[in-house]
């Protein structure tokens, strides 16, 4: 366990900037009065989690590789972060629309219902807890690994 403890602490670090970023989302009125503008604002966390692997990967490098680190070692590195991320989805998932904001749902059905954009059996069979951790525990994993691979390339060092 203590091999992979840098691993676990930016997996714990990254589910809580998430959560942090869902609060954020949530002031801002993405998940309510704004919630037009939540579908492209959303993707801007996507640069916030490069940050956190790069962050991440550099301290593992520092610490645990004497400032030198190989590619092959930055990319398990960064497997290892995103297993303990993909473990974390379900918590932060629920954390995210029981507590954060649980009416994040229906707000998300009505305005797709609204616009035209579903129909109401189509928004509630997508808008829902259950159908978000599916595709969370999907999409954590492989957008995990395409980040490993390249932020592996830009923090190793020989």
């Amino acid at each position: 366990m203590k091999k992979f403890a840098i691993e676990i602490k930016w997996a714990i670090l990254f589910a809580v900037v998430l959560l942090v970023w869902m609060y954020g989302e949530r002031l801002a009125g993405l998940h309510d009065e704004n919630i037009e503008k939540h579908a492209i604002v959303t993707n801007f966390f996507a640069l916030v989690a490069i940050a956190v692997y790069v962050v991440a990967l550099l301290d593992k490098r520092k610490n645990d590789f004497n400032g030198k680190m190989n590619w092959i070692q930055g990319f398990i590195s960064g497997l290892i972060i995103t297993l303990g991320v993909t473990i974390l989805t379900p918590l932060t998932q629920y954390l995210t629309v029981e507590v954060i904001t649980p009416h994040y749902f229906e707000n998300m059905i009505r305005y797709a219902v609204e616009n035209g954009l579903q129909t109401q059996e189509e928004a509630e069979g997508y808008f829902n807890l259950q159908s978000y951790m599916i595709q969370s525990i999907i999409a954590t994993p492989l957008m995990g690994l395409v980040t490993s691979a390249i932020v592996a390339i830009f923090t190793r060092k020989k």
